[in-house]
Parts: C-alpha cells; structure tokens; sequence
C-alpha cells in the first residue's frame, strides 16, 4: 500500500497537479483532493488507489518500501528500447528487445 504522502511526493516529481493525476488516472480531481486532503495510506477504493498507483508508474516513479529506511519515491533510472535481432518462434518471428540507458541527444537528433 502506498501512502498519500507518497502520492504527492510522486506528483511533485512528475511536476503534475491534481487535475494531471486525474487525468492520468482516469479518476475524477475532486476524488483525488479528497485524498490527498487525508494522511497515512491511501484510501478510497482500492481499484482507485490501484489506478493512482499505475498511473503514476506508467509516467516513471518507483515507489519505495518501508524497508526499515521510510517509505518513499523516485523516478526510474530512463531506459530506451532497442531492436537487437530475432527471436524464432513456431509460425513466425517475434522481436527481441533490449533496454540500454539513455543518452543525452544533441539539437538535431
């Protein structure tokens, strides 16, 4: 379970507001002030706090566990997708796919 000072934690990262979160999560912007207006772990119904939660993943935040250290968030290390090969598969060829890290891209890239 993630807590609501994560959930603004997250938000401050991604430098979104409430309306974003919302948006992204398909959720209404009063149901998420109204969370975010409580303390401790994240209420509401639990397909909307898993909706919170993955919307906030999809955009790159990794939230962290208590692990004796406090809870907490950070973005993900940004990975790009690369085309490496084939794979054979019975029927047909599916893409083999590796994530390296990203590098800084100049003007014109």
């Amino acid at each position: 379970m993630i807590s609501v000072r994560q959930v603004k934690a997250a938000r401050a990262l991604l430098a979104w507001s409430q309306a974003d979160l919302a948006r992204a999560s398909q959720i209404s912007e009063p149901t998420v002030a109204r969370l975010e207006s409580a303390d401790g772990e994240l209420g509401g119904r639990s397909g909307t706090a898993e909706a919170i939660r993955q919307a906030l993943e999809s955009a790159g935040v990794e939230f962290i566990a208590e692990n004796g250290g406090g809870a907490g968030v950070r973005l993900r290390k940004p990975t790009e997708s690369k085309f490496i090969g084939i794979d054979p598969a019975p029927g047909g060829v599916q893409n083999q796919v590796t994530s390296q890290p990203r590098r800084p891209r100049g003007p014109g890239e």
